[in-house]
């Protein structure tokens, strides 16, 4: 990626977190600030083994969907790279779908380095970094960093261990000896155990199993039980997560429905990109 491109890329991840509510140097809920920005934001859970989140135009709607199985650190960055997704890339005839490869920094895809590095800064600017380096962990200039000052950096910026360690080493702020044995001393004390040491945020190494549908996905989902492609059970559901029953709707209905039709929303869900 060329410099300029990464100056760009930084320029709008700064603009975006202008917009966002900041602790001392972290985002405090990037899902929140999402919201707010005016995105239709979907976070739900489908299994740790389907794709982690997608992003895509609708209807002149920014939608962007989180896959809550995953472990929330994991599910914070997928929405910072979604993003990326929107502001450095998304026009009316794309859609993006990221998985594992795409979000690891593995995928060669230019798209896909642009939205990590877009995340990367989004979650961890370098200025606030070296000022949490600077204020927080003594002696950082002189001293090797260990795994639990990694933990503080987890809690402060709610991103995982993972992403620490290699924002750090991009940053030039440790070397890659000293990031195999951070990495190594992350695997002995285990990460809830370091998170729990500093009393700090141990629930973003587990997934929260977050159910979110914005109350215009129910037009969707209405829509679809209206034209038989799901049945009463499903539509029920998907009221439920929005506090709403069939009387709160009844006059948007179609009475005559068939419903055999065994389609469940979680289908529904992974199918909405198509």
């Amino acid at each position: 990626m060329q410099e300029s491109r990464k100056r760009e890329i930084r320029i709008k991840a700064d603009s975006f977190r202008e917009n966002c509510k900041i602790g001392r140097y972290g985002i405090i809920d990037l899902f929140k600030d999402c919201t707010r920005c005016g995105y239709k934001l979907l976070r739900y859970p489908l299994g740790e083994s389907t794709d982690l989140g997608f992003s895509l135009l609708k209807d002149q709607d920014v939608i962007i969907f989180t896959n809550s199985s995953s472990r929330l650190s994991r599910e914070i960055f997928t929405l910072a790279h979604e993003i990326g997704h929107i502001i450095l890339h998304i026009n009316a005839n794309k859609s993006f779908i990221d998985d594992h490869i795409t979000l690891s920094g593995k995928n060669t895809d230019e798209k896909e380095q642009e939205a990590n590095y877009f995340a990367a800064n989004l979650l961890m600017p370098d200025d606030e970094i070296g000022k949490f380096l600077d204020l927080e962990i003594e002696n950082s200039n002189q001293n090797k960093l260990s795994a639990t000052d990694i933990a503080k950096i987890m809690s402060e910026f709610n991103v995982s261990f993972d992403m620490a360690l290699n924002r750090l080493e991009n940053l030039g702020k440790i070397n890659a000896s000293e990031k195999l044995q951070l990495d190594n001393e992350r695997n002995e004390k285990r990460v809830g155990n370091l998170l729990r040491s500093i009393s700090g945020n141990s629930r973003l190494n587990i997934a929260s199993e977050e159910i979110d549908i914005p109350y215009e996905y129910i037009d969707y989902v209405i829509y679809n039980y209206n034209h038989r492609a799901i049945p009463a059970e499903t539509l029920e559901r998907a009221l439920a997560y929005c506090h709403l029953s069939r009387e709160d709707i009844s006059d948007r209905l179609v009475d005559s429905c068939d419903e055999e039709n065994d389609a469940d929303l979680d289908d529904m869900i992974g199918g909405l990109p198509d």
